[in-house]
C-alpha cells in the first residue's frame, strides 16, 4: 500500500498526518517524502537502514501506490500553504466510517461487498486510485481541509473541497459533472502540474442573456 508505520512521533504535526489503523499511526507514501524533505521523519526499511530521499522519490516516480509524482507535487503545495491534506477516499482513522463522503466512483457495492476488514478496504481503494490513474482525464486525489488547529481524525467532518488532478486536455464538461455528482456536492478544485508548476483552478456555470 505504500504505507509506513510510525515507530516514534514528536510534535503537534501528526494530529493532521497519517492514518490511524488498530491503534498504530501509519504514513502514506506522499507523507513520508513530504517529511523527509524537511528532516522531520527519517524512513527504515525492513532491515533498519536509513532510505535515502533519492530512492523515496523513485517510489513515487514509479506511481505503485496510488500517487503519482504530480499528485505528489499537488501535495506538497497545499501542504506548504498549510492546508490539511488527506488521501481522498482513505479514512483517517476507524472510527468516522459514516462522516467521510468519498466519491462513489472508486468502491463500488460489489467491492464493498467482498470486504473482510477494512485494511483490504484500504487496499482497493488505493487500487482504484491506481487504475484511475492510468485511465481517467480525471480524478479524486486528496480532500482538502482547511487549516483548523482543532482538528481531529476521529470527527475531521467534509473536506473544504476535493482536490483532482487532470491527464492533459482539460476534462470535458460532461466528466466534470458526472464527477460533481459523484462526490456529493462537495467543491472540487482541479490542478494542473506542468513540470513543476502547479495550477489550481475551478469551473463556474454561468448563465448567459439571450441576444436579441
Amino acid at each position: 500500500m505504500g504505507m509506513g508505520e510510525v515507530i516514534e512521533k514528536k510534535g503537534s504535526m501528526w494530529t493532521t498526518t497519517g492514518v490511524v489503523r488498530n491503534g498504530k499511526l501509519y504514513c502514506l507514501i506522499e507523507e513520508i517524502v513530504f517529511l523527509a524533505e524537511r528532516g522531520a521523519l527519517v524512513l527504515l526499511d525492513n532491515d533498519d537502514t536509513s532510505v535515502e530521499l533519492v530512492e523515496m522519490y523513485q517510489k513515487v516516480a514509479d506511481g505503485k501506490y496510488g500517487c503519482s509524482w504530480e499528485s505528489f507535487e499537488a501535495y506538497r503545495h497545499l501542504k506548504l500553504l498549510g492546508y490539511i491534506v488527506g488521501r481522498h477516499g482513505l479514512h483517517w482513522t476507524l472510527k468516522h466510517d459514516m462522516s467521510l463522503r468519498a466519491c462513489s466512483s472508486w468502491l463500488n457495492t460489489e467491492d464493498r461487498d467482498q470486504i473482510p476488514e477494512r485494511e483490504t478496504e484500504d487496499d482497493i481503494l488505493i487500487t482504484h486510485m491506481l487504475d484511475a490513474m492510468q485511465i481517467a482525464e480525471i480524478y479524486p486525489a486528496f480532500d482538502v481541509y482547511l487549516p483548523n488547529s482543532k482538528f481531529k481524525k476521529s470527527l475531521p467532518g467534509d473536506p473544504s473541497f476535493i482536490l483532482c488532478l487532470l491527464r492533459g486536455e482539460p476534462p470535458s464538461e460532461k466528466a466534470v459533472e458526472n464527477l460533481e455528482k459523484k462526490c456529493n456536492d462537495i467543491p472540487l478544485k482541479f490542478c494542473d502540474v506542468d513540470h513543476g508548476r502547479v495550477s489550481f483552478f475551478s469551473f463556474n456555470k454561468v448563465a448567459l442573456p439571450s441576444l436579441p
